[in-house]
């Protein structure tokens, strides 16, 4: 009995050193995994959302990137929901409430584009839906996530978001191969049914989040709940005017806001190279296991590189592997015995490995941006501002394939909107000094701590976007 209880002793330590990188698996930690993982889990409808829009809408690549720029809205706007949580408790609670919430407007999102949506508008307003339910569920769980990851030591910075953002890709690899598998069997509408049922997890395992009711936590601790919605922004404000904080924002806007080609491609590989759904599906398994290799390099060998260094080079490396998209599009790949399906897998592998290197610094960065006291609307804003660039980066790419005379049938100048997109990603090198030096990011957050920050119950935001969209350029 005791070799046994020894042994069970010895795994549970595996998993919880191996799986959760040292972190207690409680119930809340899986609460909040789960969310993620619905996350991820969600993409089994991507592709059919983007065979909707294409072949049933009869969308242009244009009008689809802009579409993608105008639903990103509610991620943009995520403090405004730090603020309501935060402001108007439900039945007492200020966050198992918002994630059943979340969870039901999910399933009401897709149900409708299963059953109800047959124009451009009402596809953008169930989409956007979806969006905000998923916006929503961020800024409950990104809430904890960041109150944890703030007592990280430097060597395990980035353990926390590391098991959330592999919770996501985790949900997306599992659901990456039959997002194609099923659109080779099914409608989209079928598709986006059984999508339907995935985010009422989010409102199941709401009752696993520990909270006291409002009243009560106020009488137990009254100074930790009653920081006003005044005394947030005054802190927010201070925090916000100092270098050390607008300056390395200012640079990861920069960073994403170039522009992105993600939409003619997928027109360029259905309508130009013609691959299947389930070929499509076979990507989407690539990049998600890519997606898992980029975090295991980033936690095992770069996670205490400066981030500078981790910014510069692989901006350098993606920029440069990027390129090789010139020989799919041009048809070179042919000319040298390369498979188009085979070119496609190994350039989407390589690239997203990349991709993901390079994003997981930025959430390790806004974590420890955020000085105590306004973590919630400090973090919302800095992750807002990040996907404010995605959406200018989408919106951006729509306009330069209009000025590309880039359709749906025509691609005879991919080829240079591959040149300006990548060539673009080079933009932010002059300014890597606005970034934390190494010497210093590893005390910014102690450095940046208002003399009158007081501790408040948490609402964070963002630490999932849709990364996959812009580091992967075949999806």
């Amino acid at each position: 009995m005791l070799i046994h209880s020894s042994g069970l002793s010895k795994v549970k330590d595996s998993v919880k050193q191996k799986i959760f990188f040292g972190h207690e698996p409680s119930a809340e930690l899986i609460a909040i995994l789960t969310v993620y993982f619905v996350q991820g889990i969600l993409g089994l409808a991507r592709l059919a959302v983007s065979f909707f829009l294409k072949d049933e809408l009869l969308l242009s690549p244009t009008q689809v990137s802009a579409l993608l720029g105008i639903v990103a809205l509610p991620w943009i706007i995520k403090p405004v929901f730090g603020f309501i949580s935060d402001g108007l408790p439900i039945f007492g609670y200020r966050r198992r409430p918002y994630l059943i919430l979340s969870g039901i407007l999910g399933t009401i999102s897709w149900v409708s584009l299963a059953t109800l949506v047959h124009t451009t508008w009402a596809a953008t307003l169930a989409i956007a839906l979806g969006s905000l339910s998923v916006a929503v569920s961020d800024v409950i769980v990104d809430s904890l996530v960041v109150e944890r990851a703030r007592a990280e030591s430097q060597a395990d910075a980035g353990s926390l978001q590391s098991i959330c953002w592999g919770a996501s890709a985790f949900g997306g690899l599992i659901t990456a191969y039959f997002s194609g598998w099923l659109l080779e069997h099914f409608s989209t509408h079928t598709v986006f049914l059984i999508t339907a049922v995935f985010p009422l997890l989010v409102s199941a395992v709401a009752w696993l989040i520990a909270e006291s009711p409002v009243n009560k936590s106020a009488e137990n601790s009254p100074q930790n709940n009653s920081v006003s919605i005044k005394h947030q922004l005054s802190q927010l404000r201070q925090a916000v005017t100092q270098k050390a904080i607008w300056l390395p924002t200012a640079f990861v806007f920069i960073w994403q806001a170039t522009p992105t080609a993600d939409s003619a491609f997928f027109f360029f590989t259905t309508n130009e190279l013609h691959f299947a759904p389930e070929f499509l599906g076979r990507v989407r398994l690539v990049t998600n296991l890519a997606s898992l290799v980029g975090i295991w390099i980033f936690q095992r060998f770069l996670k205490s590189l400066p981030f500078r260094v981790i910014f510069g080079w692989s901006t350098v490396l993606s920029a440069a592997l990027g390129m090789t998209m010139l020989l799919l599009v041009t048809h070179t790949n042919r000319a040298l015995g390369i498979d188009d399906h085979w070119f496609s897998l190994g350039d989407s592998l390589i690239l997203t490995v990349m991709g993901q290197i390079a994003y997981m610094p930025v959430l390790v960065l806004a974590a420890r941006l955020c000085p105590p006291g306004v973590e919630a609307t400090l973090f919302a804003l800095l992750m807002s501002v990040s996907n404010l660039a995605g959406m200018v980066s989408y919106e951006f790419g729509a306009i330069i394939m209009h000025w590309l005379g880039i359709t749906e049938t025509n691609f005879d100048s991919l080829w240079l909107l591959v040149m300006i997109t990548n060539l673009s990603t080079l933009l932010p090198l002059p300014f890597l000094n606005w970034l934390p030096a190494a010497a210093d990011q590893s005390q910014i957050s102690t450095a940046l701590q208002p003399a009158s920050a007081t501790q408040g119950e948490q609402f964070l935001p963002e630490l999932i976007t849709d990364v996959e969209a812009t580091i992967t350029r075949v999806n």
